[in-house]
């Protein structure tokens, strides 16, 4: 079974930023996706009492599971009372794209009400089969 969950620990935050060189800050943030105590994803983010800016989500070769820690990360914004989401230069663009979470490409804005519809996962499985 599949576990989503955000990381409390400022160290461990930093040590997923660390790995793609990013430099966290108080802000920062982590939802890791853990099979059997194993770590097999993850999402890094910023969210203070404004605006969330997602940086990284890893695995992007496996969609659902992607498409799943992307809307965990979203959801502890929404709980937050924050809905404005944006994305980084560092984030997985075409990822986003795949998900049709891109709500403005100019504005780096993310849709957040996406988390509230299904998943563009099964969009995608499609067209992979045709």
């Amino acid at each position: 079974m599949i576990s989503l969950i955000p990381i409390k620990d400022k160290e461990q935050i930093a040590d997923f930023f660390k790995k793609h060189n990013l430099v966290p800050d108080e802000f920062s943030g982590c939802v890791t996706a853990t099979e059997k105590d194993s770590v097999i994803g993850y999402c890094l983010y910023r969210l203070d009492s404004k605006t969330m800016t997602v940086f990284a989500v890893e695995p992007q070769n496996d969609i659902m599971l992607a498409d799943g820690i992307l809307r965990s990360a979203l959801h502890v914004s929404a709980e937050n009372f924050v809905l404005d989401a944006f994305y980084d230069d560092t984030a997985p663009v075409d990822l986003f794209k795949k998900l049709d979470f891109i709500k403005n490409a100019e504005q780096k804005t993310l849709n957040i009400d996406k988390l509230f519809g299904g998943c563009g996962c099964k969009k995608q499985n499609k067209e992979k089969k045709t």
